[in-house]
């Protein structure tokens, strides 16, 4: 089958790996009503984090992958206790958008600059466009001290994770 676009294989990354305490940051965390500026700590103190990394809204990754999370009810349905919420370069105005296409209640944090996909080691130039960083796919589960209990980074451009993998992690925080 031909490919409407190139798989790409992406350089090794010095990513938080499970056991190792994941970074801090403060972004705008977007939710269906309004935005606020929110640290990750804030919302690891209420308990176990799925930080989802993403390509920017719109595109045919991110779409995926929310859609499969969102129908998979990880947060809700699945490993109740466990905030989900994602990262990309997007707006504020662009994840309030993607949020009600997409029909989720998750919260996004907005970090337009991927000075937080630095701090993580997941910054990714995109090819032919200068001064265009985005987001590496990746997942991280944190428990309450920001520890990383799981932690899958993308490989490739396009590169989804073992959905069944990281649910049964969900499920285990």
């Amino acid at each position: 089958m031909a490919l409407d676009f190139d798989v790409v294989e992406l350089p090794e990354t010095d990513h938080p790996t499970e056991g190792e305490t994941a970074p801090d940051f403060t972004r705008p965390l977007v939710g269906e009503e309004y935005w606020a500026d929110t640290s990750l700590d804030e919302l690891t103190d209420e308990g176990p984090v799925a930080l989802v990394f993403y390509t920017m809204d719109g595109a045919f990754p991110a779409t995926y992958v929310w859609n499969e999370i969102r129908d998979r009810g990880w947060g809700e349905d699945v490993g109740s206790d466990v905030t989900v919420v994602g990262i990309s370069i997007s707006t504020p105005y662009e994840h309030r958008d993607f949020l009600a296409e997409r029909e989720m209640s998750y919260r996004l944090f907005s970090d337009p600059g991927a000075e937080v996909a630095a701090q993580y080691d997941l910054a990714h130039d995109l090819d032919g466009m200068t001064g265009v960083t985005e987001h590496r796919p990746a997942v991280f589960l944190l428990d309450e001290d920001r520890t990383v209990e799981y932690a899958w980074v993308a490989s490739e451009w396009p590169d989804f994770p073992d959905y069944d993998e990281v649910e049964s992690h969900v499920t285990s925080l």
